[in-house]
């Protein structure tokens, strides 16, 4: 089985740091970087974790934030005692402790060939629009929306002049779900063709979809969406809710 996208790798850390109130970066690197295919920044990877119970194993996804030689960094939201699994790990880790990790898995980029772009997202999604961002020529021109948890989560990102960046405040993340679909309602909506890229918990998520398919009537080909996590559900059980999901959608 290959190395990349089957068989595990084990990383070590190598730092980590807070780059905001509420996120961390962990830089992974070691002897388990030889062969890891390049050019998969915002791409992810799967982590492989101990659960509530020890012999447990489960798998959280994150998205590669930045990728060097033989180095990776992953960015995790940090959320105290009510995190999961992978925040927990994050905030304890120390420099030479091991991981195990699947993948790469692609990237997905907003298509900047469009007339204009429209990229939106929570914390979760950071580390995806962050990369998405630095790969924008500078005559792009649209909107990004972002909902962080507090003024001390914003951070310093290269938009293009032409793009106009928007924080939102949502302490609560998940339990008010219309926070980016009620501020995206109210953009100025540009002419020509739009690209759009939305990640964030499950029902803002399809609250967005339902504005932006139903009343904006973006095709497919021209809108990426999906839900990074859902609230009150772990990484196994919002798996069948977006299977549900799809599945309904379908009907």
């Amino acid at each position: 089985m290959k190395k990349g996208r089957g068989e595990p790798r084990e990383l070590e850390v190598i730092k980590s740091k807070l780059i905001s109130q509420n996120m961390l970066r962990v830089t992974l690197g070691g002897v388990g970087m030889n062969n890891f295919p390049e050019g998969f920044a915002g791409g992810y990877i799967k982590l492989r974790l101990t659960g509530e119970e020890e012999s447990e194993v489960v798998t959280r996804t994150y998205t590669i934030r930045n990728q060097r030689n033989n180095e990776i960094d992953v960015d995790f939201v940090l959320h105290g005692h009510n995190g999961g699994p992978a925040s927990r790990w994050a905030a304890k880790c120390k420099r030479g402790d091991k991981i195990l990790i699947g993948g790469p898995g692609p990237k997905t980029i907003v298509d900047s060939n469009k007339d204009w772009i429209l990229i939106v997202g929570d914390m979760t999604a950071l580390p995806a629009i962050s990369v998405n961002i630095e790969q924008l020529p500078l005559e792009t021109i649209g909107y990004i929306v972002v909902e962080i948890f507090d003024e001390a989560d914003i951070q310093a990102l290269p938009v293009p002049k032409g793009v106009q960046l928007n924080w939102l405040l949502n302490p609560e993340p998940g339990k008010n779900s219309s926070v980016l679909a009620d501020f995206v309602k109210k953009i100025d909506w540009l002419d020509g063709q739009v690209s759009a890229w939305v990640a964030s918990e499950f029902n803002s998520m399809r609250n967005l979809r339902d504005y932006l398919q139903n009343v904006r009537r973006l095709k497919k080909e021209n809108l990426y969406i999906s839900s990074y996590w859902k609230l009150g559900s772990n990484e196994e059980s919002h798996r069948k809710a977006k299977s549900r999901d799809r599945q309904a959608a379908r009907l």
